[in-house]
């Protein structure tokens, strides 16, 4: 049986950047749109049919439109148990000094909502 529970995040939030409302066990809802992984969000951009499939298939080609995007700081999030990416991609952050964190896919989008709210360069990359 599948079924989907809501978990609000925010009782009021900006209205001028991307935030997720709510996250179900594998999508997001941004705004009135309900969306599934994998994609990207930063407060201004959204790419809905990002081509990664998993931490274990990212490459420089995958991580384009992240690094495209300028962030300070990238959290990947996907479903638990959550796995790091390899450390050749994890080098590729290194290189260009942007800091990377892996969590369970509610923790990414909250922590995202933070500090997105906080005019914060952040980008959040769901895996499905």
């Amino acid at each position: 049986i599948a079924y989907r529970t809501e978990m609000q995040l925010t009782l009021t939030s900006r209205n001028d950047i991307h935030l997720i409302a709510s996250h179900g066990a594998r999508d997001v809802r941004i705004g009135e749109s309900l969306l599934g992984a994998p994609l990207i969000v930063s407060a201004n951009s959204l790419v809905p049919d990002w081509a990664a499939r998993g931490a274990s298939a990212l490459d420089a080609a995958l991580l384009e439109p992240l690094f495209a995007l300028d962030p300070e700081v990238v959290i990947l999030g996907m479903p638990a148990p959550v796995k790091w990416p390899a450390a050749a991609v994890r080098a590729l952050f290194g290189s260009r000094h942007i800091g990377l964190e892996v969590m369970e896919f509610g923790a990414a989008c909250r922590t995202y909502n933070v500090l997105a709210q906080e005019d914060r360069r952040v980008v959040l990359a769901l895996l499905p």
